[in-house]
């Protein structure tokens, strides 16, 4: 897939590479992102900058995003539905038009309270899932 500006996507999920030397902003549609079934209930579509990564995730009530860590801090902002993390520890609800700050290295889980949308914002780039070898929703 090529931007207008001539550079490839930033989109990893469909094998696209990022160009590190594009010096324009590019327009990308969900619509046009692939979705990847990650776990039953939960479709991912993702978008890497040279940076960043960002998610969009969809989860059916009942689902679970099993405890996991990793070197990435976390942004996750719930568009609509209801999300209960476990963090550290600790359970924080999350609703629609709320957002949750996880720092690096800090286990988290998280159960689906009802169907829910979610845009999650990684930095560094979540190299694990450019490989596939994030492997925690398998657990």
């Amino acid at each position: 897939m090529y931007s207008s500006n001539g550079y490839v996507s930033a989109c990893h999920a469909s094998g696209l590479e990022w160009s590190a030397t594009m010096t324009t902003a590019l327009h990308h549609r969900w619509d046009n992102v692939p979705t990847q079934e990650v776990a039953p209930g939960i479709q991912r579509q993702y978008l890497t900058a040279s940076r960043m990564t960002i998610a969009r995730l969809r989860l059916a009530k009942g689902s679970t995003v099993p405890s996991h860590s990793h070197d990435h801090e976390q942004v996750s902002c719930v568009l609509r539905g209801a999300l209960r993390f476990a963090v550290g520890g600790q359970e924080r609800i999350i609703r629609a038009g709320e957002a949750l700050e996880i720092p690096s290295w800090v286990e988290h889980g998280v159960d689906a309270l009802e169907d829910t949308e979610v845009i999650d914002v990684f930095s560094p780039v979540r190299q694990d899932w450019i490989d596939g070898t994030d492997t925690y929703f398998k657990r």
